[in-house]
């Protein structure tokens, strides 16, 4: 019997989604997000689309130094005033969103951890109407109403199996020329991916909440291995040969209203911080380019631009995304991680180590009860 392509079409689309739905149980809880696409995003990640720079979008895709997006302002002004609703911007022409222009990034640094993928840049980044001199913010999925910020904004990679996987927990810091980001794509029963990306530390910056080995201020463009920080806040000790961690958590005060209509004042966090993170992680096997474009005309990518169709050689990307939605084993599961090291993850009180797969135990009953953060303001030093 003949196919038609058509029907051959359907038939590989269904395999795939079967196969994507038959690896949704390897994964730890709290990696793989669970909700819906926002309302203002493509069903899935798709490249190419259809130029856009008026487009509303929502979905990042973190997949490699070239094919990378982040959120800015959907038209000119600073972060803080802008959190709910940030629009995504992408290296590529890509998930209906803005294209970055070529030149707007000056150096960028991609590093791969067994339980993160982060990434530093920093550019003039006005091109992604962010007001100059904004000393910026900090977003994550969470927001002050649970919502996120942006609202409907979701993140998606391939970097763990090849497959789109939308994540539970990622944090952005972005100010007029700086950004990292951070989406957290492991864990075992000590680190959790609400802790690797905890986003309440949105004062502290870039430099404290993801440390690293960055060369990307030299104007260098580098893919490397990384070992994993500590999650942000956490410092270890050892006592009797037992590590245990004491918590930093930010100082905040503030004023609420009761059931009484009276005020009343509050203040929560420590009184004294910090001024470095537990570790700098070290990087290796780091591969640099000249630079990251995408070819596409600063002509068709002004502000306002739309309709254009992209130059010929992107190749065309549909995929397959498919969200957590099968029960988790409770025993111990292979969980691939994209990195090139060879070592492995020698205990849950060291997350440092860089391995090409860390065999894990599912923690159970893990939960986050997360407080209202504000505006992130930070300056890089």
């Amino acid at each position: 019997m003949m196919l038609d392509k058509r029907t051959l079409v359907l038939l590989s689309l269904t395999l795939s989604q079967r196969s994507t739905l038959a690896r949704a149980q390897d994964f730890a809880p709290g990696v793989l997000a669970t909700g819906t696409q926002g309302v203002t995003n493509p069903p899935v990640p798709t490249l190419p689309t259809t130029i856009d720079q008026t487009s509303m979008a929502r979905l990042l895709s973190i997949n490699s130094i070239d094919d990378f997006c982040i959120f800015a302002p959907p038209s000119f002004d600073t972060i803080p005033n802008t959190e709910t609703v940030e629009v995504a911007w992408c290296t590529q022409p890509r998930n209906n969103a803005r294209v970055i222009p070529d030149g707007t990034l000056s150096g960028v640094s991609f590093l791969h951890t067994p339980f993160y993928i982060q990434v530093f840049g920093f550019g003039n980044l006005t091109n992604l109407n962010i007001a100059p001199n904004d000393a910026g913010g900090e977003l994550d999925p969470h927001g002050a109403f649970g919502t996120g910020n942006p609202v409907g904004g979701n993140v998606s990679t391939t970097i763990i199996d090849g497959f789109d996987r939308p994540l539970a927990e990622w944090m952005l810091f972005i100010d007029w020329q700086y950004f990292c980001l951070r989406i957290c794509t492991n864990a075992n029963t000590t680190y959790d991916p609400a802790h690797m990306c905890w986003h309440e530390l949105d004062e502290m910056g870039c430099e404290f909440v993801m440390p690293g080995q960055y060369n990307f201020q030299g104007g260098v463009f580098e893919t490397c291995d990384a070992d994993a920080a500590y999650p942000p806040g956490w410092y270890p000790q050892v006592v009797n040969g037992q590590t245990t961690f004491s918590t930093f958590a930010q100082y905040f005060t503030g004023v609420y209203t009761g059931a009484d209509g009276q005020p009343t004042g509050y203040t929560v966090g420590d009184t004294v911080t910090p001024t470095a993170p537990a570790t700098i992680p070290q990087s290796s096997n780091c591969v640099t380019q000249a630079t990251i474009a995408n070819g596409i005309p600063l002509i068709s990518l002004t502000p306002g631009a739309k309709g254009t169709a992209p130059p010929p050689g992107f190749s065309s990307v549909t995929a397959t995304f498919v969200a957590n939605t099968l029960p988790m084993p409770t025993s111990s599961v292979n969980v691939p991680v994209k990195a090139l090291g060879s070592s492995s993850i020698s205990s849950p009180s060291s997350p440092t180590t860089n391995s090409n797969s860390a065999v894990i135990t599912i923690p159970s009953g893990i939960y986050v009860v997360a407080f209202i953060a504000g505006a992130a303001f930070f300056v890089l030093g």
